[in-house]
C-alpha cells in the first residue's frame, strides 16, 4: 500500500501472448497490491501465459465483447478487491510500466484524481513510431476537445490511466460504449464532474505486436469523439443530460455493472 491506499493494476487483454511477459517484467510489484487481467476471448495463449506467470486474478470473457466492455469488467473487479487506486495498463507493451510508481504517487498524494500517461508531452511521438495519420488526428481531435470542453490536456486518447476509487464509484461508466470510444467517454465524464486531471510524459512505442486500431476504425473513433463532445456540451448547458453524465453522489448506493 502507498499512504495506506490499496493499489490494483488492471490489464485489459486481447491477444497479448507475445507481450504480456515483457509488460509484467517491468511492473514494480512493491507498488502494486493486486494485478487483474481480463481476457476478451483471445485466440492466442494469453490466458495460459498469464497463469504461468502466476497471476491470481485472471478473468475470461466467453466471447469478444470489446475494449470498453473489457474495462468495465476490470474496474468492477478492482472495486470488489477493495482498490483505492486503480491503474489501467495495456499488456501490449506500448506503454512502459516503469511509470507506475510516479502515477501512483500522483494519485496517492491527493493532488490528482486522475493521471494520464501522455505520448505527446515529450514531443517525440513520431520518433517513437506513431503513424503520421494517428499523430495528426490525435492533435486535431485533442485541440477540438480542449477548445469545447475548456481543458488544456496534451492528449485525450492515451490508454494509460490511473484513477481514485471515488472516480470509479461516482462516474456512471456502465453507461459507456463497449468499443474504443469508452476511454473518451470516461474522460468527458470526469471533466464534466470537475475532477482534477494530471499528466505524465510516457514514451511512445509502436511495433508490430502493439495493439492499434486501423485507419477505418480510426475514422469511426473520430466521429464518435465529435458525438461525445456534443453530448458533453448538451449536459453542461442543460439542454439534455445523457445518463452517462448523471454523476452519482457519494452517498448513493453504487450499482456496479455485471
Amino acid at each position: 500500500m502507498i499512504y495506506g491506499k490499496k493499489v490494483v493494476l488492471v490489464l485489459p487483454a486481447y491477444n497479448a501472448a507475445r507481450t504480456l511477459e515483457k509488460t509484467l517484467s517491468e511492473v514494480d510489484r512493491s507498488f502494486v497490491d493486486e494485478i487483474v487481467l481480463v481476457d476478451d476471448a483471445s485466440t492466442d495463449a494469453t490466458v495460459e501465459i498469464a497463469r504461468k506467470l502466476g497471476l491470481s486474478h485472471v478473468l475470461i470473457h466467453d466471447k469478444n465483447r470489446g475494449y470498453g466492455a473489457n474495462q468495465k469488467t476490470c474496474y468492477r473487479y478492482a472495486l470488489e478487491l477493495g482498490g483505492d487506486i486503480i491503474i489501467m495498463l495495456h499488456p501490449d507493451y506500448q506503454y512502459t510500466p516503469k511509470l507506475l510508481p510516479a502515477m501512483i504517487h500522483m494519485i496517492a498524494s491527493g493532488i490528482y484524481s486522475i493521471v494520464l500517461g501522455s505520448r505527446i508531452l515529450d514531443g517525440k511521438a513520431l520518433q517513437g513510431g506513431m503513424p503520421l495519420y494517428k499523430y495528426i488526428s490525435n492533435r486535431l481531435l485533442t485541440a477540438f476537445q480542449n477548445l469545447f470542453l475548456g481543458t488544456k490536456l496534451s492528449e485525450f486518447h492515451t490508454g494509460y490511466r490511473a484513477y481514485t476509487r471515488e472516480v470509479l464509484e461516482r462516474l456512471p461508466w456502465d453507461q459507456n460504449s463497449d468499443d474504443f470510444i469508452f476511454d473518451n467517454e470516461f474522460l468527458s465524464q470526469a471533466i464534466y464532474a470537475g475532477y482534477r486531471i494530471g499528466e505524465i510524459s510516457c514514451p511512445t512505442r509502436y511495433f508490430p505486436e502493439a495493439s492499434s486500431i486501423n485507419f477505418f476504425r480510426s475514422i469511426k473513433y473520430g466521429m464518435g469523439i465529435i458525438c461525445v463532445t456534443i453530448e458533453h456540451l448538451s449536459a453542461k448547458w442543460g439542454i439534455y443530460r445523457h445518463p452517462r453524465y448523471r454523476i452519482r453522489q457519494l452517498t448513493e448506493k453504487v450499482s456496479l455493472p455485471a
